[in-house]
Order: structure tokens, then C-alpha cells, then sequence
């Protein structure tokens, strides 16, 4: 690195005109990729999102849209099934697939019993509307984009007889208030700069506050040159040019704060000019280099897994870490070299600054100091607290949603009471489609789902709202929900019941072939991924013993982190006061793996930068004890405030309204909040000490050095190594 530092110096002006030249061509990329981004979610090669697309092309309604349920209520004495009632309320059916393009099953379509209730005064109809966006994210927020309720309402006002009663319910009615709308992008990413210039300010005290947020700026359309690189392959979707921007303000930041605070801290030790830039590159540069590995290696996880969105946001990550890693080791040299010094000039406390950066912090040393004392109690206590986290993540549901952790007031609540106290079963809200290729075929397949357990109903009809292109759709109405083990049994004995020539869709079977794809291969994508960041940790630490607990750590902190998604999102402790939005029951079905994939990065980017220091402190006193406390007392300023940076980032997108996105961002800012308190700040000192020498054990066979001390070990390095 040292060398590098030296190259990008001597070549200073050209480093410059090539950035410019690169944030130029960036700025040309988003241009370019604006047009071409997607909106859709694609999952080829899931069999019942294959079913879903089929149903869109020739029929557009239904599949993985989820029914909208108009419950009517007859005035007493009206039987629902008497000709000319059945005549109003099919002239009212009509009427909504008039205005909204919707396919209506109902009574009058099917003269299936199913749709009357026993007291045969309620009556009930299924409404698919038509695609909005084929796919959605599985297991996204329900209640997003309500638009069939009120048009339902209006279609069938003065079309019932005197004295009927209309709500309307289903599955996202009954989430209605989950989207609260919520500040967009620009908002975000200006709430996520002014609170990074703000912690920088504290942090520097000077105008070099300013030179991280510039990093920050460069890398941002740098990265999206590696985005327009790779989109003629890989679909780029919105949500990836949406969080790009902000998480690599908090990466690049990240990045740029750890190379200005060894820089200061080199000036501080009294070289000066070029000479301080090299020694800081010597040291934090490879720290960057082994931290952005980290982070892409996080992420290259969802790049081998079948979902077009997964792997449009791993691009975008690794592009936005590697260009954040560039412009550090690269751009940033040149930058403190010319005018480091200028910037970071206080005159009125100038020699206090000095002397606060030669020594390591005096807070932070003596936290270090009382967790060594006392690292038994510490490591024992916090291991104890994160395990009982994990337990809560174990019990974690991926599943849509049930009605019973949904709204309990409203019309939607009040449709389905209705329903329920009549023998309808809550199943028939997640009632789903089949796909038959050929329509001759559909009674043959009527007949044979008909016969599967749990299936109450299965419905078809000749109308040409249900016929397309010479195939066919029939929907299922089960008994249990799918949100139910109950209701996804069914689904399963459907897909095994199907004949050839038909296809299951749904929103509910969607989301279990996704969970089947995405987390089926998790053990054997986990086994790699650790197996992968030991050999490049022990190369780093030069040691056995760090890189496996490190991963160990890691992995903990990433349990208790689905635990506390568990108890804010499932059990619903303090959501809506702390959010204003409506848990669910459930974590979004994309949400743990996408947060492990971000989450293992970035927490492994604070072991890099702290485990370093202390190997490199080890090397200097040859004293575990000395490398634990003069490590932390180093980097836990520098941990602590790319922490906070990194956490308003994520805790900004919260306030999105999206409940899907609210629980990824939140997810993502209370893991780096725990991380950088408990893990980083008590478990990893606390461990170190523990260890003793073991920590520094590589054997002779082992992995060979690559990452230099900083200053040549002393001679009695090997005299006290507790």
C-alpha cells in the first residue's frame, strides 16, 4: 500500500483529472440507466411464478394478485339465491369488471354454494384486479396500493336491494394504513448526509470534516459505471439505484474515516507531508482493502441465488464498496497530501488536537481496561443476552401474513366477521389461481382438485373473463389461510394433485417456492462464505484463532439481529409507537437474507478495522493485554462513528411508510447498532483477553504474512504475553 501511496502522489494530477473525468462518465451511466431499470420481480424457473406470468400474458387478472372480497348483507327476509337477487347483484358484478378490468366469481357465475352463507342472507364475490406489477417482492408489505376497494364500493352502489349492507375485505384490506406514504429518496439521502456531516464534525472539528463526504460523493456515480457495465446481463432494478446512494454514502464514509483518522493520528506522532499519508496507507489501507472484501463477499451471496432483485442489489453493493474502496486508497492520499493540512488547521486548539491524536482515548481506553478486568463477566453476560435474541429469531415467520395479526377494527374486520360467523372460512381470503393450457381440460382439472384435502371449492367458469388464448384459469378456495401451516399443506397437496397440462399460482405459492430457492441453499452458501472470509481474515490477522472467532461473532450478532426483528415486527412490541406503522406477524419473506447479505459485510468491515489494530499493537508491546486496550482505545471513536453514520443511513429509510422496506431498514440500523455497542465494544475486547496468546498462534504450514506492523516488534515482545 505504501507503494500505491507513493504512485498516486507522484502522478497527483492525473489521480485528479481521472476522477473527474470518472465521476463525469458516472454521471453519464445514471443517465442511461434511468430508462432501463425495472420495476418488475422476476423469479424464472419458480414453478408457481412460471403459473402466475402464464395467467398474466393471456388473462391478465388473478395469479399472484390477491382476491378483494365485497361481503353483501341482505335485508331480512331476502334469500341471496332467489333469481332476481342473484340477477342484481350479477349485474353489479358486471359493473366492476366493467370499470376496472377485474374477474369476478361469484354466485351468479359459478352457482357455487360456497358464496352463500348459512344464514343465506350473506353473500360474498372474489374480485382479482388486474396486474399492477407482475411478481412483487415476496412477502412484501400488505395493504401497499389499495385501489380495488373504493372502485368496488362505487360500481356497486344503488345496484342492491333497499336495505343491504357492503363492506369490502381481504387479506391487504385488512392491512389497510401499512403504506402512510413517508419521505422519498432525495429526502433521505439529504437527511443521511447532514447527519454524516454532522457526526464528521465532531469527529475532526475542522473543515476535514468535509473530505469524507467528498469521497463519499465521488464514489456514489463511480459506482454506477459498474452498474451500466453489468446491465445488458443482469436487470437493474429500482430498489438497487434507490439504495445505492445511500448506503454508500455510509460505506464511503466508512472507508475515508478510517484513512484521515490514522493520518491524523501519524501527523500527530510528528511526520509530516507525504511521509504521514504513506504511514497511514501502510497501516488502515489494507484495512479498507480486507473490509471492502468483506463486504462483497457478504454480498456475493445473493448473487448465486435465482432472484433477478436479490442479485440487482448485490451488483449494486459490491459496485458502490469497491468504488468507495478506490476513491479511499486512491483519491483520498492525493487530497490529504495537498491540502489535509490546510483543512485540518484549528488555531486556538491546534496543540490539543495534537496531543488528544497521539494518544489513544482516554474514554475508550479506560472502557477497554475495566472489559479486560473484567472479560469473563463481560463475554458470559452479553454472549448470554445475544443468545437469547437468537432463540427469539429462531421462532422467525417468513409466511404471508394471517388475519388474526392483521387489523382488528375496520371494514375489512367487520367483512370478515361477517363472513365467519355465516360457516365462511378465513381460507377463502387467500384463494388461488390455476393455470390450464387447455381450456377443454378445465372440468377434468376441477374435478380433481376438488377431491384434494382442505379444498372447500374449486371454481370455474365459461365466461370470457376467464378464458384466454385457448386456455383457462380455475381458482381454489381452500379452508385455511396461507399464512396457516394448515392453509400451506393444502397448497402443497394441490401442487402434487395438478394434472399435466396445469399449472398452481397464487400469491401464496409464489412466496413458498421463493422460500424454498432462496433459503434451501443457505447451509451450503453460509459453509462457503465462511469457509472464504476465514482464509482471507487469517491472511489479514495472520492467525487461526481471530478469523474463527470473528466469524463466530458475527454469525451471533446476525441471530440476535432476527431476534429483535422478531419481537419489533412479529410480536409487535413498540412498532407503531416507534414507526406509526402495522406490524403483521411475519418478517418479509426477503428481509433475513438480504440483511445477512448487507449485515455480514459491514459488521465484518468494524472486526477488520479493530482486529488489525490490535495485531498491529501485539507486534509493537508483544502483550495481548496492551493489544486489547490500546486497540480499542484506538479504533472505538473510529468504530463508533462509522457506526452512527452507517445507522442514519438505514434508520432514514424507515421513514418510507413501505412496511417492507421499514423492516429491512430497521432491521439493518438495529444491527449495526448492536454490533458496534455490544459486539465491537464488549465481546471482541472481552474474547482477545480471554485468548491470551492463542490469539497470535498461525502455525509454521499456516498462512503466509500479508499484512505488515506498523513498527518493527520490540525486542521484548514475547516477555508478557497475557
Amino acid at each position: 500500500m505504501k507503494t500505491l501511496s507513493g504512485v498516486v502522489l507522484n502522478h497527483a494530477r492525473t489521480v485528479v483529472i481521472v476522477a473527474l473525468a470518472l465521476m463525469m462518465a458516472g454521471a453519464g451511466c445514471v443517465l442511461l440507466l434511468v430508462p432501463q431499470i425495472s420495476e418488475r420481480n422476476e423469479y424464472p424457473g419458480l414453478p408457481a411464478y412460471e403459473a402466475n406470468a402464464a395467467i398474466d400474458r393471456h388473462l391478465g387478472t388473478g395469479g399472484y394478485e390477491r382476491p378483494i372480497i365485497p361481503v353483501i348483507v341482505l335485508p331480512e327476509g331476502t334469500d341471496a339465491r332467489a333469481p332476481d337477487v342473484v340477477a342484481d347483484l350479477s349485474a353489479g358484478f358486471a359493473a366492476i369488471e366493467s370499470r376496472t378490468g377485474a374477474r369476478v366469481a361469484s354466485y351468479g357465475n359459478t352457482s357455487d354454494a360456497v358464496f352463500i352463507g348459512n344464514d343465506h342472507r350473506t353473500t360474498f364475490a372474489l374480485v382479482y384486479g388486474p396486474h399492477v406489477s407482475q411478481g412483487g417482492i415476496p412477502g412484501s408489505a400488505l395493504g401497499e396500493g389499495i385501489v380495488l376497494d373504493q372502485q368496488i364500493m362505487d360500481a356497486l352502489e344503488g345496484r342492491l336491494p333497499a336495505g343491504s349492507t357492503l363492506t369490502v375485505t381481504g387479506l391487504d384490506t385488512l392491512a389497510t394504513g401499512s403504506d402512510t406514504g413517508g419521505l422519498n429518496v432525495a429526502m433521505k439521502l439529504a437527511m443521511t448526509i447532514v447527519a454524516a456531516l454532522i457526526v464528521l464534525a465532531w469527529v475532526f472539528r475542522s473543515a476535514l470534516a468535509a473530505v469524507p463526504l467528498l469521497i463519499a460523493l465521488v464514489a456514489l456515480p463511480v459506482s454506477c459505471i459498474g452498474l451500466f457495465l453489468v446491465s445488458p446481463f443482469v436487470p437493474i432494478h429500482e430498489t438497487t439505484l434507490q439504495m445505492v446512494p445511500l448506503f454508500g454514502i455510509g460505506i464511503a464514509v466508512d472507508y475515508a474515516l478510517i484513512l484521515v483518522i490514522r493520518w491524523r493520528e501519524e501527523r500527530a506522532h510528528g511526520y509530516r507531508g507525504d511521509e504521514a499519508v504513506h504511514r497511514a496507507m501502510d497501516t488502515s489501507g489494507h484495512a479498507i482493502l480486507f473490509s471492502s472484501g468483506a463486504v462483497a463477499l457478504g454480498l456475493s451471496t445473493m448473487l448465486i441465488l435465482p432472484i433477478p432483485l436479490l442479485r440487482s442489489l448485490a451488483i449494486g453493493g459490491v459496485a458502490v464498496a469497491a468504488a468507495s474502496a478506490l476513491a479511499a486508497i486512491v483519491l483520498l492520499p492525493v487530497l490529504l497530501s495537498a491540502a489535509g493540512r490546510r483543512l485540518d488547521r484549528n488555531p486556538e486548539k491546534s496543540e490539543r488536537h495534537d496531543r488528544r491524536e497521539e494518544k489513544a482515548g482516554r474514554a475508550w481506553t479506560a472502557w477497554a481496561q475495566l472489559i479486560v478486568r473484567y472479560r469473563w463477566i463481560a463475554a458470559v453476560s452479553c454472549t448470554a443476552a445475544l443468545l437469547a435474541l437468537a432463540v427469539a429469531g429462531s421462532t422467525i415467520n417468513l409466511h404471508l401474513p394471517a388475519a388474526e395479526n392483521l387489523s382488528q377494527s375496520g371494514p375489512g374486520r367487520e367483512g370478515l366477521t361477517q363472513l365467519e360467523d355465516t360457516g365462511v372460512p378465513a381460507g377463502v381470503l387467500t384463494s388461488f389461481d390455476v393455470f390450464v393450457d387447455d381450456a377443454t381440460d378445465a372440468p377434468t382439472v376441477v374435478g380433481t382438485l376438488e377431491g384434494v384435502a382442505g379444498v372447500r371449492t374449486v371454481l370455474w367458469s365459461r365466461e370470457s373473463s376467464w378464458l384466454g388464448d385457448g386456455s383457462a384459469v380455475v381458482t381454489v378456495v381452500p379452508y385455511e389461510e396461507g399464512g396457516t401451516p394448515a392453509g400451506r399443506a393444502t397448497i402443497d397437496r394441490v401442487i402434487a394433485a395438478a394434472p399435466d397440462g396445469s399449472m398452481v399460482g397464487g400469491n401464496v405459492a409464489q412466496q413458498m417456492d421463493y422460500i424454498d430457492a432462496a433459503y434451501g441453499t443457505f447451509p451450503l452458501v453460509l459453509t462457503l462464505l465462511g469457509f472464504v472470509t476465514f482464509m482471507m481474515l487469517a491472511v489479514a490477522f495472520r492467525s487461526l484463532v481471530l478469523p474463527i472467532k470473528a466469524i463466530l461473532l458475527n454469525l451471533l450478532s446476525l441471530g440476535a439481529v432476527l431476534g429483535a426483528m422478531v419481537i419489533l415486527w412479529q410480536w409487535g412490541w413498540g412498532t407503531e409507537a416507534i414507526f406509526g406503522l402495522q406490524p403483521d406477524g411475519t418478517v418479509g419473506t426477503f428481509v433475513p437474507l438480504t440483511i445477512f447479505a448487507f449485515l455480514f459485510g459491514l459488521t465484518m468491515d468494524y472486526e477488520v478495522f479493530i482486529l488489525s489494530r490490535m495485531r498491529e499493537e501485539y507486534d509493537a508491546t508483544g502483550s495481548t493485554r496492551e493489544a486489547v486496550i490500546r486497540g480499542v482505545g484506538r479504533t472505538g471513536r473510529l468504530v463508533s462513528a462509522a457506526a452512527l453514520i452507517l445507522f442514519f443511513s438505514f434508520a432514514s429509510m424507515t421513514t418510507g411508510g413501505e412496511l417492507d422496506v421499514a423492516v429491512f431498514a430497521s432491521g439493518m440500523a438495529l444491527g449495526l447498532l448492536i454490533d458496534a455497542t455490544i459486539i465491537r465494544s464488549i465481546l471482541v475486547p472481552a474474547t482477545v483477553a480471554m485468548m491470551g496468546r492463542w490469539n497470535w498462534r498461525l502455525p509454521t504450514w499456516g498462512i503466509t504474512r500479508a499484512l505488515p506492523a506498523a513498527e518493527a516488534p520490540r525486542s521484548g515482545r514475547h516477555v508478557r504475553s497475557g
